[in-house]
């Protein structure tokens, strides 16, 4: 998609960002701040750069830590002392001065900043065709929303801006969780489901879409546990008629299949390019034997047994498609070897064959990151209708996720060269209490969604007992105090109105 190619161009000439005291100096670079925002395509290099603090292109985005390293899926790995931050968190040893914690959220309130940028000046330029002002704003809009969705399930209460303000008017104290929700996540992505298109074609494939904006929509209702309007949000998503299951898991994670029919929203990166838009995951994630890779965030056993077997050991498909690990072969298509990893395993998704991308050019990936795809909808829908009491009618949408799963093995050579699924892959759920089917959708949302970066944040959704017996190896861990990540020390400096 050619308009993260655009995004970079524009950061120097972006406002800062953060609740900081630097929200209102002038724009630096070839415009100033009186002489931007004056036609179409200087709006559109705007809400270009709002979607630059979501991409892996730089070190500072560290989502993968907060939803992966912190959970019970994965480790930090990584040579011991190497990137000592990102180990504190994984043990839940976190002070306000961890870098990891401050580089989050400076990336969020950064996107934030551009995103109210966006709104407000964009309306007042008037040489600017009418739809592409409306498809500008909101995409402002679903960006803003997104990243408050992950400000508060990082971070719980923080400061709420959804306008620019000036340095005197920044001492702002945190809104209750339930008020970001509902004042600024809500209100904006139902303004942006109005405003945005179906699709896109040609240059703006990969931008925000009616799609992205409901599907987001459904899931900020399922994380309050807003269960009827979870369930119908993520029906309005299948109505659309624009999303679908791939034949094969691992297609989601294909340089081949980027923007596919069931990527509702990507993060959008491409390789080899200047202004630098590659994707780092590639490097960080990568073995250091023959690939020059930093081996982060790797596989704990806990995770690797979730996958279910059948009785004569055939396992879930999928657990190959997202782990490395011994007796099987690597991305290159070597034999992976245990070594490594300290912990046995290393992670799959983000990394690419060499084939795609050298060791000379490790850290430019072409993968995008897969933000909402089809799959979670379905798994959202499910969820939200077995909470009301509808299990008959969340079991099919369980079990479309299943299936594809276990159909794999019908669509993918390197499986099985005879297209069969093996006797008990991954059965039909059917005829379960309400309770068991929960367990179930719980279950199938970490198998399915596992180093995608949600699973910290579907723990402690779950609430105290989960997370407690879940995290049970982290001593550190305690859900009433440590559920939550510090807000930043630079922050406590500077905005007095905290409240700790």
């Amino acid at each position: 998609m050619r308009h993260i190619i655009s995004t970079t161009i524009l950061l120097t000439l972006l406002t800062a960002a953060g609740c900081r005291n630097y929200l209102d100096e002038q724009l630096l670079g070839t415009y100033s701040d009186g002489t931007f925002y004056q036609n179409e395509a200087q709006a559109v290099l705007a809400i270009n750069a709002a979607y630059t603090p979501l991409t892996f292109s730089s070190d500072r985005n560290r989502l993968w830590v907060f939803g992966d390293v912190a959970s019970d899926d994965a480790a930090k790995g990584g040579d011991p002392g190497d990137q000592a931050d990102i180990g504190l968190v994984d043990n839940f040893q976190i002070f306000p001065s961890n870098g990891v914690i401050e580089s989050q959220w400076g990336e969020l309130y950064e996107g934030i900043a551009r995103c109210n940028q966006v709104l407000a000046r964009v309306p007042k330029i008037s040489n600017i065709t009418p739809a592409v002002q409306t498809r500008i704003l909101g995409e402002a809009r679903f960006l803003r929303a997104l990243y408050y969705f992950y400000l508060v399930n990082i971070y719980g209460p923080v400061p709420l801006l959804l306008e620019t303000k000036n340095a005197d008017q920044l001492q702002i104290p945190q809104s209750p969780v339930n008020i970001i929700y509902e004042q600024g996540i809500e209100p904006d992505l139902q303004e942006a489901i109005k405003n945005l298109p179906a699709s896109h074609t040609g240059g703006n494939i990969g931008r925000a879409t009616k799609g992205a904006a409901t599907a987001l929509l459904a899931k900020a209702y399922l994380f309050q546990q807003k269960w009827q309007q979870a369930a119908t949000t993520a029906g309005q998503v299948q109505a659309l008629g624009n999303y679908a299951l791939l034949p094969v898991y691992s297609q989601n994670f294909s340089q081949d299949a980027k923007n596919s029919a069931e990527a509702i929203f990507s993060v959008q990166h491409l390789t080899a390019q200047v202004p630098f838009t590659g994707n780092r995951l590639n490097q960080w994630f990568a073995p250091r034997p023959g690939e020059n890779g930093y081996f982060f965030n790797v596989p704990t056993q806990n995770f690797v047994d979730e996958f279910e077997k059948t009785s004569a050991g055939v396992v879930d498909p999928r657990l190959d498609y997202t782990v490395g690990r011994a007796g099987r072969l690597w991305v290159n298509g070597e034999a992976f070897d245990p070594s490594w990893s300290p912990t046995g395993y290393l992670n799959k998704k983000h990394v690419q064959p060499l084939a795609e991308v050298s060791v000379a050019t490790k850290g430019d990936g072409n993968l995008n990151y897969v933000t909402l795809r089809y799959a979670e909808v379905l798994l959202i829908q499910a969820e939200a209708l077995n909470e009301l009491g509808r299990t008959a009618e969340a079991l099919p949408l369980l079990n479309q996720v299943r299936r594809r799963a276990r159909e794999s093995y019908l669509n993918d050579r390197s499986l099985s060269a005879t297209p069969a699924v093996p006797p008990g892959l991954l059965p039909n759920v059917a005829n379960v209490s309400q309770s068991a089917l929960r367990e179930a959708i719980r279950h199938e949302r970490r198998v399915e969604l596992g180093f995608e970066f949600h699973r910290y944040f579907d723990v402690m959704r779950y609430g105290r007992d989960y997370a407690q017996a879940a995290l049970r190896d982290k001593p550190q861990f305690r859900y009433e105090t440590t559920r939550y990540f510090p807000i930043p020390q630079s922050e406590r400096d500077t905005n007095k109105a905290l409240r700790f």
